[in-house]
């Protein structure tokens, strides 16, 4: 019978969920315990306890972070299976353990009963790949396979594949139930966050998630193909499988904007890994996050390479040697500070080849060396006695001087990134300095006020900056006198606690403020990476890679020095006006211009799952009577809604609110008429609508082609798409996007002024 079929899962996952239980107890019973260990003042023993704490507060977390949708499918061997088993409970492949059942149970983590007996495998094991590799021409040893769909702890639905019809006994027959859950999850309505599709990862995306960890690999798919799916989970599959690699340097994935983050951040620490840094591209300076499109005019001037020999002249030309000999006051006695003064400490400078903060510490040691040999013969020449032991009474005297700054300054400024290109967009006559062959147009694209926000387009121009830069010398100074101070705090704090605890003699106010200075600088490698700029990541994955710019690609290549990258997109997407034409294009700056096959690897996906049948024909069809490279893929499915036209936003809204009101719209809109659809709907549909980023947390939400990139919704009103072919650039690209965001349902509105 199914319903016995459907206990006998459920007993069964029951028995996993009670003995996660187990486990989440019994590490924070051993949390406790290493908390309670008096470990005195020894400092090792205070660092061995705070490790194991680490350990056991790192795995409570992970066994939190499963618990929805624990186990999720089962594979029937075509005999007892004997193969090597995982060790799950540090999520590492183990030796061969006998396991007499047929069954392999895939979950998100793997799970050993109390005898060390396997009884989950985690999905990224090998032994798991037949889940998602296996078919009825390639069977890989397995009779059947099993998807376990579930609401919270509880198995709802069971859905069979047979891949040895001709061993199906009758009564086993009559237990198989569904057509899987592939259709499950496609026909579900989204909720403004991806869905966690472990279960439904196919065998062409599951090549790829476990391809080899070295290289550039790029990832070619049509709209609905699962690009970001595959990205994700190949991220999380590295993670576990190159652990060791990893795990210091951490994985980036960088997505296209703010609101594609919000839709993809429950997807990484669901598949059982928080180690990675989510950002969008506006968000890879520190202290930076830049929201901002510039126009594509000044985008395309900032995305060029040639901004990246810019940034270098403008730096080069703060140092300069005065024309001539200058009069400085130091403690009432003129000193003559000669230009070629200037010119030897900038040439010593320039020979130390280190960055230009670094670098300006040699000019500024040089000059002030030899400005108080200068001072301390002049002294000598007016009957002065000064000896060797004067010289740095002398040269303190010569650093505090006000002329003397203000000449060194002059000569050499000390600069932040930041600083140098609020000066650069803001003094056209320095631009113009820098820039003789550009036309005075071009220079205009990149004027503005010096307190005017970073865009997207300024972070990778920032990062180049401060690669030339180094670190600031001033900065440094302030953060050493704020740990001074915060040292200072600490010891008294330490001192009371101390006093409080009745424990004095017995603890030092220094040791016990070293454990303060641990605590709070504890970080995650996520954390600590996304706070340092140079930091360099293990593996780099890149999602809607086709919208990159070459200086933000140069930025990425920074952080990735070791050329291990997941490449996502589709060419046919490309909507940014800065954007490569071709794969080719958009990876030279990490691999120069070798070809496909040599510097990189290409592979493609062809199955589209999320969009029905006649809208992607509708969208492919009309990409391509624009000249879109686009890559065909076949979609496994229809919808029961055909495309529709209507001429009023608001109704196409309301019809669809009734269609189905616990699914979500997305309504595409010009960026000039944005705000005022947003507030028509808003006014009719009270409570239900929101604008752009924030609209993925209502049923309905009212944004650009651009912010819908990589989002997916139910249904799709696009407004005016004539419009959108016309008024944007790569016009064609943006009204794809819009085109292939739904899952169920399409309609235009043709009147873009008739919004209510």
């Amino acid at each position: 019978m199914v319903s016995s079929e459907l206990d006998r899962e459920r007993d069964y996952v029951a028995k996993l969920y009670a003995r996660l239980d187990d486990l989440r107890s019994d590490a924070q019973r051993q949390l406790e315990r290493v908390h309670r260990q008096d470990v005195g003042g020894n400092h090792q023993s205070r660092s061995e306890r705070d490790a194991f704490a680490r350990v056991f507060e790192d795995r409570i977390v992970q066994l939190n972070e499963v618990d929805e949708r624990l186990a999720f499918g089962r594979l029937e061997a075509a005999q007892p299976d004997t193969s090597a088993a995982p060790d799950a409970e540090s999520n590492a492949d183990a030796d061969a353990d006998a396991d007499e059942s047929p069954y392999r149970y895939i979950g998100r983590i793997g799970l050993r009963d109390e005898n060390l007996k396997p009884i989950l495998l985690d999905w990224r094991v090998p032994q798991a790949g037949p889940f998602y590799q296996a078919t009825a021409a390639t069977p890989m040893g397995i009779r059947s396979r099993r998807h376990l769909l579930s609401r919270g702890r509880k198995i709802v639905k069971i859905e069979d594949e047979i891949f040895d019809g001709a061993s199906i006994t009758d009564a086993e027959a009559s237990t198989l139930q569904g057509e899987g859950a592939l259709m499950a999850s496609l026909s579900a309505e989204r909720t403004g966050r991806m869905h966690d599709i472990v279960a439904t990862i196919q065998a062409e995306q599951d090549r790829i998630i476990r391809s080899e960890l070295p290289g550039v690999l790029v990832v070619q798919g049509g709209p609905g193909t699962g690009k970001t799916a595959v990205a994700l989970h190949r991220a999380a599959y590295l993670l576990y499988s190159f652990r060791d690699r990893l795990r210091s340097s951490g994985v980036l994935v960088v997505g296209p904007s703010r609101a594609f983050l919000q839709y993809i951040e429950a997807v990484l620490p669901s598949l059982g890994e928080t180690g990675v840094v989510l950002a969008s591209v506006g968000q890879l300076y520190p202290g930076v996050d830049a929201t901002a499109e510039d126009v594509p005019e000044v985008a395309v001037v900032k995305g060029a390479t040639e901004m990246a020999a810019l940034v270098e002249r403008a730096i080069r030309s703060r140092q300069r040697v005065p024309a001539e000999s200058q009069v400085l006051d130091v403690n009432g006695e003129p000193l003559t500070l000669e230009p070629q003064v200037i010119a030897n400490a900038i040439n010593r400078a320039h020979e130390s080849r280190k960055p230009y903060n670094e670098a300006r510490v040699t000019f500024v040691k040089t000059a002030l060396n030899d400005l108080t040999r200068a001072l301390a013969a002049q002294l000598r020449s007016h009957g002065n006695t000064v000896d060797e032991d004067d010289y740095g009474m002398l040269r303190e005297d010569l650093r505090s001087a006000y002329d003397v700054r203000v000449a060194l300054n002059t000569a050499w400024i000390p600069l932040t990134p930041q600083k140098l290109l609020q000066d650069l967009y803001a003094r056209p006559q320095w631009l113009a300095e820098l820039t003789p062959s550009w036309s005075p147009e071009k220079r205009a694209l990149l004027r503005r006020d010096r307190d005017a926000p970073f865009t997207v387009s300024d972070v990778p121009l920032l990062d180049e900056a401060a690669e030339h830069l180094g670190e600031h010398n001033e900065r440094n100074a302030a953060v050493d006198r704020e740990a001074k101070k915060q040292r200072k705090r600490d010891v008294e704090n330490a001192e009371n606690a101390i006093r409080n605890m009745d424990v004095e003699g017995l603890v030092h106010a220094e040791d016990l403020a070293d454990t303060f200075a641990e605590q709070a600088s504890r970080a995650t490698t996520a954390e600590r990476a996304a706070a340092d700029r140079t930091w360099t990541y293990g593996h780099i994955v890149v999602d809607e890679a086709q919208e990159l710019s070459p200086m933000q690609w140069r930025l990425l290549r920074r952080r990735g020095p070791l050329r291990s990258f997941t490449i996502v997109g589709d060419i046919a997407q490309a909507s940014a006006a800065s954007s490569a034409r071709s794969w080719n294009e958009a990876v030279a700056p990490l691999v120069g211009r070798a070809k496909r096959g040599e510097g990189w690897r290409l592979e493609e996906l062809t199955v589209n799952y999320r969009t029905p049948t006649q809208i992607a024909e509708a969208a492919q069809e009309m990409a391509e009577r624009r000249g879109l490279p686009v890559t065909r893929s076949t979609s496994v499915r229809e919808s029961e809604w055909p495309i529709t036209t209507v001429h009023s936003t608001l109704e196409a809204v309301r019809a669809d609110r009734q269609i189905a009101s616990l699914g979500t719209t997305g309504v595409i809109v010009l960026p000039g008429i944005l705000q005022r659809t947003f507030e028509t709907l808003s006014a009719a549909l009270p409570g239900e609508v929101g604008l752009g980023a924030a609209g993925l947390t209502r049923q309905v939400a009212v944004m650009t082609p651009q912010e819908a990139k990589g989002l997916e919704f139910d249904s799709v009103v696009i407004v005016d798409p004539e419009g959108i072919l016309t008024d944007i650039p790569r016009g064609a690209s943006a009204l794809y996007v819009a085109m292939t965001r739904p899952t169920q349902r399409l309609t235009f509105v043709i009147e873009p002024d008739v919004v209510g």
